[in-house]
């Protein structure tokens, strides 16, 4: 996942409290997301979800786990 993440679309697929959150992202950090939704933005932790991404037309699922990274070292460190 070395490509840039804000911009995206992405549903969380975890964790009951964060259920049915689906949007763009538009700001990323270290440790969360920040996906605007239909009603608001919403900030959600990267540890503990999954994350499905639409990207050029295709689906993928990734955890949070793996991304806990700031975005600009995330080209350095993912492989």
């Amino acid at each position: 996942m070395r490509s840039e993440l804000i911009g995206m679309d992405v549903e969380v697929l975890s964790a009951p409290c964060y259920a049915w959150i689906a949007g763009r992202i538009v700001d990323e950090t270290k440790n969360t997301f920040t996906v605007a939704t239909a009603r608001s933005e919403r900030m959600v932790p990267k540890k503990g979800n999954q994350f499905k991404f639409m990207h050029h037309n295709e689906e993928f699922v990734i955890a949070g786990s793996e991304i806990l990274h700031r975005p600009e070292d995330r080209i350095k460190k993912v492989r």
